[in-house]
């Protein structure tokens, strides 16, 4: 939701996955939220822009994304990670066929990817 995001994310989408345009589904906290899923009206709805932008805009890929200084996230980085990779996790059960990843988008706006292993 953060707009201090938006153009470094979008910008390192474009290159990762080879596309022209990216969708950008936002709310304060998502990997949090994706996470813990303890909010079913707010991931439901997350959930209903995502079949949109694989359905209607052919998708190619899903990018859960974390920063410094969130407020609707207000933890420490290693924290957001951990959200990050849970957020992962439960987006894979709903879309084991798209490619997943995880951000951090570090204090000086600098993305970098979230390694991620199946368990």
């Amino acid at each position: 939701m953060d707009g201090r995001v938006q153009l470094p994310v979008n910008e390192f989408l474009r290159k990762r996955f080879g596309t022209k345009n990216v969708d950008t589904i936002t709310t304060a906290g998502p990997n949090r939220i994706l996470a813990e899923q303890a909010h079913e009206q707010v991931i439901q709805s997350l959930l209903q822009r995502i079949d949109i932008s694989i359905g209607a805009h052919q998708s190619s890929g899903l990018a859960i994304v974390g920063h410094h200084d969130c407020a609707g996230n207000p933890v420490n980085k290693e924290e957001q990670i951990k959200h990050i990779r849970e957020a992962i996790r439960f987006l894979k059960t709903q879309y084991p066929n798209i490619e997943i990843i995880g951000l951090w988008v570090d204090e000086n706006w600098q993305v970098e990817e979230v390694e991620y292993h199946e368990t």
